[in-house]
């Protein structure tokens, strides 16, 4: 395969199926980083779901609202458990079953039910809108949740005259290890990643809840030079919400969100003619007459800056403020000798005798 995104980093915020998204995003080349936002744990106490369930099987629903796959299966996993997995498969199987998505029409399918319609969107809001032109008054939906309760949904529901049983599956909790995301946190807010993956929704409202005070900051890094990538619509609500342009694919799908970013990543770089060179610029490293040449983040960072403005003499104390805090001049001089090593290409960078650096371009 291809390394269409050799010279990049990504994050990846996802905990159920972060490893696939990794191997398919290495696969092409990219750098991974690894930091799950949020994680599924099945709840501890299980007496919500089981009330759930008896509701379900005392009041049989006219109507199932099947959002996830991992969700549904639980469920009748759990049933399983207390004995009652056959009845509650004969009272859903004369409901009338919604699927959000593929995952949950696979797994409604798998537990020998039939659904009747899917959004083309996979959202909640649609499904919504279908089922209140269709009509629910006096009839009982049974929702399953994804993680979270969605009270709008079902306000709008019971505001159309239906009862709402809501199904808890699982929750959504931190991470065990909150040291990673916290680090994909830095390195956002520093722009030392090209982009950033989200699966859920509730994983972008962690990343932002996790930076605290510096929200703001990771915000218009993700407006800026960080692609926030998005596997679909609904995921990308709340950054949407906060300005954040996002690629998301038209399908909700792993894959497809892989082939978004390779689309998406290049067509972002920046190139430049230099020393009689030619210059891309990607995330950590520079592709240099079509090779690529990694490079660390001190001479990335002075790479950058001097891109920025070819041809211009920057001053070192103007590029001390590209490198983390704390360095000084010598850290400059050190970055810049680092970097014409790293290019292969001594003469793109010049040094103008007590002015600074500069691009050659002429």
């Amino acid at each position: 395969m291809r390394d269409e995104l050799a010279g990049f980093t990504i994050g990846v915020t996802a905990d159920r199926r972060r490893d696939e998204l990794a191997a398919l995003l290495q696969r092409r080349g990219a750098r991974v980083v690894l930091a799950p936002a949020l994680r599924i744990v099945p709840l501890a106490d299980d007496t919500d779901l089981r009330e759930a369930t008896r509701a379900c099987l005392d009041r049989p629903p006219d109507i199932l609202m099947a959002n996830t796959g991992i969700g549904m299966r639980g469920w009748l996993e759990a049933a399983e458990g207390w004995g009652l997995a056959e009845p509650l498969r004969s009272v859903l199987a004369e409901a009338y079953v919604v699927a959000r998505g593929p995952k949950a029409r696979g797994a409604i399918r798998a537990a020998g039910l039939h659904d009747e319609w899917s959004p083309d969107s996979e959202s909640c809001e649609e499904v919504v809108d279908h089922l209140r032109r269709r009509g629910v008054a006096g009839q009982v939906i049974a929702m399953q949740l994804h993680g979270e309760r969605q009270p709008e949904c079902t306000a709008a529901l019971e505001e159309a005259g239906a009862t709402v049983i809501e199904v808890p599956v699982y929750r959504w909790a931190p991470p065990t290890d909150p040291a990673p995301l916290h680090r994909l946190i830095d390195l956002v807010a520093g722009r030392l990643v090209d982009a950033v993956t989200f699966t859920s929704a509730p994983a972008a409202e962690a990343l932002l809840r996790a930076a605290g005070d510096r929200t703001e900051t990771v915000l218009e890094a993700l407006r800026g030079d960080v692609l926030a990538s998005c596997v679909g619509a609904v995921t990308a609500e709340p950054l949407v919400r906060r300005g954040v342009p996002v690629s998301a694919p038209t399908r909700a799908r792993l894959g497809a969100l892989v082939r978004t970013i390779v689309d998406e990543l290049p067509r972002r770089t920046v190139t430049i003619k230099a020393a009689g060179h030619l210059l891309t610029l990607r995330g950590h490293a520079a592709v240099v007459d079509g090779e690529l040449r990694p490079l660390a983040p001190a001479p990335m960072a002075v790479l950058r800056a001097l891109a920025a403005s070819p041809g211009k003499v920057l001053s070192r104390t103007a590029l001390l403020r590209t490198l983390p805090r704390g360095a000084d001049e010598h850290a400059v001089e050190m970055a810049v000798a680092r970097l014409r090593v790293g290019l292969n290409a001594p003469r793109v960078v010049q040094t103008v005798v007590k002015r600074g650096y500069r691009l050659r371009v002429d």
